[in-house]
């Protein structure tokens, strides 16, 4: 077999698995380790894979495969959606979402002016701990993903977390010079 046959075996061989390799990269356990990262970083409580709320996820994202609107089931789960083109998958998709945290003010409890923050918010809220996600690719080439949550979050007047109280620290504060450390 010449060098050209070998390089034809090769490109063959690398397309025929892509599609597997990008499938692998949206395993239930690929939405669960973004969501669970971003959670463990406020000291919420993993979530657990729900089978119902998954099937749920790809009905809807069925449904979405001929436009790839980015428009809500208004199900009965809180719920993320996300596209892009060319590529997009759970990793990717949980990232645009988490990335609205630099416009969520916990004090006030609401997003910078004119921001979006509610799908970060939805990803840590501590209440919400059974999870379902389903991707298609849509017909126009981009990538759809929707998460189901149970129970739902962003529930109004509500913390996503909870923070607890630490004391203000004065960056000005003067340590003591008579104290010798062994």
């Amino acid at each position: 077999m010449g060098y050209s046959n070998i390089g034809l075996v090769v490109c063959f061989i690398t397309f025929a698995i892509f599609p597997f390799i990008c499938e692998a990269q949206n395993t239930p356990q690929d939405y669960l380790n973004a969501h669970n990262e971003a959670r463990r970083q406020v000291g919420v409580g993993p979530m657990t894979w729900d089978n119902r709320l998954a099937t749920f996820a790809q009905n809807y994202a069925n449904q979405r495969a001929g436009d790839c609107r980015m428009q809500h089931s208004g199900g009965p789960y809180g719920e993320n959606l996300a596209s892009a083109f060319p590529q997009l998958n759970a990793a990717g998709a949980v990232q645009q979402w988490v990335n609205e945290r630099q416009w969520y003010n916990y004090n006030s409890n609401t997003c910078q002016a004119g921001r979006v923050c509610g799908h970060y918010t939805q990803v840590v809220w501590r209440n919400s701990v059974r999870l379902g996600c389903a991707r298609v690719r849509c017909n126009n080439g981009w990538y759809f993903i929707t998460c189901n949550y149970d129970p739902r979050g962003n529930m109004s007047g509500q913390r996503p977390f909870l923070v607890e109280e630490q004391p203000d620290f004065d960056s000005n504060l003067e340590l003591p010079t008579d104290v010798s450390i062994n």
